[in-house]
């Protein structure tokens, strides 16, 4: 048996042995705490349930959906991109629903990546912008995200021997794993940049409406000449607490929105209908659960950004999203790091290093734990600074 080069090109997945050390210690009956996945806690709001309940049990709702989703969909979404954001779309041609925005950005590399072709990837960033790449034929080239830079790329720092054969440039503000956030200046500059250089732009951006401190992420769309150039994906996921309903989109230019359609026509069916109803019901309907979310979250935040500063590990509280990103205590990697609190106090944080090179030297902590299980969890942090403490190791 022969598999195609493609598979054997990916990267390992980093998270194999972590999560072998989870399975063998819940086995024994311990109890770990994850802060891994970005999976948010909160049950999806109870008008949207009750929506997708009540479409589910229409036959016309049984049947095939169509690619393109529900033309209701379509304008629904192009409505609350007007209200949020004040961006104009067309919800016949500017607008797709997708399965998850993930499916999206993986496929839409098929639209623009052939063999020896070049997308620019942020590093530290979301694996599926590299992986869709990859499986295309494609090379990623990685954007390093530093903390000198903002974590913002360094546009002018890209080789031009690597501009020339670059046709995406993938974004994400606000930032996972980082935590941050782009204004609406950096985005005027990438335009300018896509423009000269013949780049498509993919702006990713599930995180936009969980923000604090009174702060509001801006769209990509709301640059000048966007839409020209570039396409940003959302979800519902992180908004409504809809990640297991599989539902998102992607707005923006017309011909890349087209392309993406034709592509999804031949290998996806289409998102359920009666789910569609649900996020025509999430973006039109009440809004009050996504203030009520972020405040909790906000709470999160603050307890354990202010943990992990007593005990040394560097970090900042974030303007938006769902994660905290932190040093690392000297004399340890990001794997070793992970691994030694997993062992020593039964807690999961996820390596920098799983997010691209640039990401050696920090973890990364969700949010999206119950109150109770998150307060248990930084009292074991607590409880391994302790320990490393009386036996005189640094960190």
């Amino acid at each position: 048996m022969r598999f195609a080069d493609r598979i054997t090109k990916l990267p390992p997945y980093l998270f194999v042995e972590i999560s072998r050390k989870v399975a063998e210690q819940r086995a024994r009956g311990e109890e770990v705490i994850s802060f891994g996945i970005g999976d948010p806690d909160f049950p999806t709001p109870p008008h949207i349930i009750n929506r997708l309940c009540q479409t589910a049990q229409d036959p016309a709702n049984h049947r095939y959906p169509e690619t393109e989703g529900l033309p209701q969909l379509h304008q629904t979404i192009a409505g609350w991109y007007e209200k949020r954001f004040g961006i104009s779309l067309n919800p016949d041609s500017e607008v797709l629903p997708l399965i998850g925005a993930k499916e999206g950005i993986i496929h839409i590399a098929l639209c623009f990546i052939d063999p020896g072709d070049v997308a620019l990837v942020p590093d530290p960033g979301y694996p599926p912008y590299s992986i869709g790449t990859i499986l295309c034929g494609g090379t990623p080239y990685y954007m390093p995200l530093t903390v000198e830079n903002d974590f913002l790329p360094d546009l002018a720092a890209i080789p031009n021997d690597i501009l020339s054969k670059a046709r995406l440039l993938w974004l994400n503000y606000p930032n996972n794993p980082t935590g941050a956030v782009a204004d609406i200046d950096f985005f005027n500059r990438v335009v300018e940049f896509a423009n000269e250089h013949h780049l498509a732009v993919c702006h990713d951006a599930p995180y936009t409406e969980i923000a604090f401190d009174g702060y509001q992420p801006v769209s990509f769309m709301q640059a000048a000449g966007a839409k020209d150039i570039g396409v940003e994906f959302h979800s519902l996921s992180k908004t409504y607490n809809m990640t297991g309903w599989r539902i998102g989109m992607v707005v923006g230019n017309a011909e890349m929105i087209d392309a993406l359609k034709r592509v999804k026509s031949n290998l996806d069916s289409g998102v359920p209908q009666a789910i569609q109803y649900a996020a025509i019901e999430a973006l039109a309907g009440p809004q009050d659960c996504i203030a009520e979310c972020t405040t909790k979250y906000q709470r999160r935040r603050d307890l354990v950004v202010d943990k992990l500063n007593s005990m040394g590990l560097k970090t900042t509280p974030p303007k938006a999203g769902l994660y905290i990103w932190a040093r690392v205590p000297d004399g340890y990697t990001s794997v070793e790091f992970a691994d030694d609190l997993l062992d020593q106090v039964g807690v999961v944080v996820t390596p920098g290093i799983g997010y691209g090179n640039s990401g050696e030297g920090y973890i990364r902590l969700s949010l999206t734990l119950p109150d109770a299980t998150l307060v248990k969890g930084l009292s074991r942090l607590a409880e391994w600074r302790n320990r490393k403490l009386s036996s005189g190791r640094k960190g």
